[in-house]
């Protein structure tokens, strides 16, 4: 199918027809059904939509994370204190007082309090701080109470944690300040407004009605991702009683969701309007929009929920419910650009062809055509192809170098909000007791108590340690646990160092010693476990995705070239992004304050980018080959390729940018990060790669980037996703 030539090229063309005017795949197929029975898919979604809606709202949610990690030194931690009965089992939050006066001036105050709180629900234990004079500061003006609960984190009802906050706060005056800390006091604060996803609705369609100038042409990708949106939220709503699904995971599904919703649709809706220009009717431009667009689509969306189901294979509960519920949301977006879009062109198709056929008239008076921009880029990146590659890769590397050093880990109260209560907890307590004191490591010693002893001995005069408790003996008294606080905050590097030097170094000979077990767990070393491991367990992740997106690529361009360009090119936006997300959150560009970078991170992007990279890798490749299938002139198929795409492939990044951008607005670092990282790597996918190197690179290989061995074609099955001939 050869672009658009402008007004002329439209006269000149047979009169437009409204039945087949060849031959028909199965997503034209798709699409004349939609059509015909527009109304009845209309309904349909409708009520699926509505049902789902209502039957989540129903049943309510059951939203828990899981960051378990069989194997590990703090999973066998915390699976012994299960099985021996310690309170240690459960997490705990701090209730911190400072008083200038001295904290024992509102012990009559702080013990009711307490008391109260020892008989709510989800509470296991509560110690004073009255009752532990360690849990006074020097100076006697700060102090804590330590409220363990009956479960980990994840298992404790908000509500429940809500309440101790609001207990404990309300005996704060002007002159005691009370302050609640912990992951579960995090956790239970009050949760921001849906801010990110308005703003990346609004940026949308701003960006859809410039592209097209008219409103009604603009809402329609916006009206397919809305419903396909709000049908996954219902489905993982009810999923989530079934499935492990984080409680972080729907503002991540919300807007991937948009994002990819109005990129799938915005693909297929410029195709109908390329078809409309070249002088279809909009029942047949449907067809074959949905026969070239269409097809386009269904591979991307596939290779999206492949790279997401592989996150199964890292094996963290939390992770793999975020990749089932995103997959989820990517197959419900497809099915809403292949059946509800058609319907909806049914419906709008006059109006938008008069609107089409307007523009390209206003267009013709002024003597331009659509695409001439695009075309003279190419001709300019064809002109001098080997420095247009070489200045992009150089860019990418340069950006991508600052990940070499990415340092892997968790958000904790240190990273929160300065209005909130954990961040005033965690710095009161860090004021009063020393950074390492909001990141204990609980040491558990199975054997007597008289081994524990031994151990506690030995760990208080580690290098590293600023101190560590008295070893508690668990109710049978087969365990004993020992706190032992760092020197250092829980995300400085000194303590990595701390707990690699306590396992490789001081739990051996203690164990040869007293014959006892000696493990280090707790929130600090189960954080660093998670973050090694996803680290350790992330290249064959990475290789077992680049190889099935790989295959998929030799199947349909019939090439050996074109997918490895796409892999690497695809691996290089993805480290450049990750290398901007270091610079900014680990080394604090910008004024963020400075800490590891979250470990979902890497695996989420690189799932979720890669994915949507072969959006435009395919989008623009198969125009590229459908021009050399009828010109059989590669330079020409080049220009024309990106003449007819990049537009169109501009404003989907440019959509995706804004709405994976959004999530910069929330509160939440790890969704910061992640907002940051993708935005970042679309921008440079769609801009960098796909309008720069990826022309470059296809006018250097030539004819050669078809080039597959005679052996190979003959044993390969065919699949093609270009329009039937």
């Amino acid at each position: 199918m050869s672009s658009p030539r402008g007004s002329a090229a439209f006269l000149a063309s047979p009169p437009p027809q409204d039945g087949p005017s060849g031959p028909v795949g199965r997503f034209g197929a798709l699409a004349g059904w939609a059509q015909r029975r527009r109304w009845a898919a209309l309904v349909l979604w409708v009520a699926v939509v509505a049902a789902i809606t209502l039957g989540a709202s129903a049943a309510g949610t059951a939203y828990r994370n899981d960051f378990s990690l069989p194997g590990t030194d703090s999973q066998a931690a915390t699976d012994l204190f299960k099985q021996h009965g310690s309170d240690q089992a459960g997490d705990s939050v701090e209730i911190v007082f400072k008083d200038t006066a001295g904290v024992r001036s509102a012990e009559d105050r702080v013990e009711p309090m307490l008391a109260e709180v020892r008989d709510m629900a989800g509470v296991a234990d509560v110690r004073s701080p009255f009752a532990d004079a360690s849990a006074v500061s020097e100076d006697g003006t700060i102090a804590y109470a330590s409220v363990t609960l009956d479960g980990k984190t994840e298992d404790v009802p908000t509500e429940d944690v809500a309440r101790i906050i609001d207990t404990a706060r309300s005996i704060a005056t002007d002159q005691l300040q009370v302050e609640v800390g912990g992951e579960a006091a995090r956790n239970a604060e009050d949760k921001e407004g849906p801010t990110a996803e308005l703003a990346g609705i609004v940026a949308a369609l701003v960006i859809l009605v410039l592209l097209f100038g008219s409103l009604l042409a603009a809402s329609l990708p916006l009206i397919t991702a809305l419903f396909a949106v709000g049908g996954a939220i219902g489905l993982i709503a009810l999923a989530s009683h079934v499935f492990t699904v984080a409680d972080f995971t729907p503002p991540i599904l919300m807007l991937v969701g948009l994002g990819v919703g109005v990129d799938y649709a915005l693909l297929i809706f410029y195709r109908y309007r390329h078809e409309l220009l070249a002088g279809a009717r909009p029942a047949e431009a449907g067809r074959k929009a949905l026969d070239s667009a269409g097809r386009t689509v269904f591979f991307a969306g596939c290779t999206v929920i492949v790279a997401l189901l592989g996150l199964v294979a890292l094996g963290l509960g939390s992770l793999q419910g975020i990749a089932l519920a995103v997959a989820i949301t990517v197959l419900i977006t497809m099915a809403a650009s292949l059946v509800l879009l058609p319907a909806l062109l049914a419906l709008f198709g006059g109006r938008i062809r008069r609107h089409v056929l307007k523009q390209q008239a206003k267009a013709a008076k002024k003597g331009t055509t659509e695409g001439d921009g695009w075309r003279a880029m190419a001709r300019a990146v064809q002109r001098r192809p080997l420095p247009t590659l070489l200045v992009g890769v150089f860019a990418l590397l340069a950006l991508s170098a600052p990940a070499l050093g990415m340092r892997l880990g968790f958000a904790d109260s240190g990273n929160d909000p300065e209005e909130t209560t954990s961040r005033h907890a965690y710095d009161l307590l860090a004021e009063g007791f020393g950074p390492g004191f909001n990141g204990p490591l609980v040491v558990v010693v199975k054997g007597d108590r008289e081994a524990g002893r031994t151990v506690q001995a030995r760990l208080a005069t580690t290098d590293g340690v600023a101190a560590a408790s008295p070893a508690m003996p668990s109710e049978d008294g087969a365990l004993s646990t020992v706190f032992v606080y760092p020197t250092t905050s829980p995300q400085d590097e000194g303590t990595v160092d701390l707990v690699h030097h306590l396992r490789d170094d001081v739990a051996p000979p203690l164990e040869h010693a007293t014959g006892a077990e000696v493990l280090v767990g707790g929130a600090t070393a189960a954080s660093q476990d998670v973050a090694e491991t996803l680290a350790a367990r992330l290249p064959l992740f990475v290789a077992v995705v680049v190889g099935v997106s790989s295959l998929l690529l030799l199947l349909v361009f019939r090439s050996v070239w074109i997918p490895v360009k796409a892999a690497v090119l695809n691996l290089l936006s993805i480290s450049a992004a990750l290398g901007v997300i270091t610079l900014v959150f680990q080394h604090g560009w910008f004024g963020v304050q400075p800490g590891p970078v979250e470990a979902f991170i890497p695996a989420l992007i690189f799932a979720i980018v890669f994915g949507l990279s072969m959006d435009y890798e395919v989008f623009l490749v198969s125009r590229i080959h459908e021009e050399w299938s009828r010109s059989q002139d590669h330079s020409q198929s080049v220009r024309e390729g990106l003449a007819s795409t990049g537009k169109v492939i501009t404003a989907a990044a440019a959509i995706m940018m804004f709405v994976f951008g959004a999530f910069v607005l929330s509160s939440d670092r790890m969704l910061q990060q992640f907002g940051l990282g993708l935005a970042v790597a679309i921008l440079l996918d769609a801009v960098v790669i796909r309008c720069l190197i990826v022309p470059a690179v296809m006018q250097m290989l030539g004819r050669w980037a078809w080039w597959l061995p005679a052996p190979l074609d003959r044993r390969l099955p065919k699949v093609s996703i270009e329009r039937p001939s």
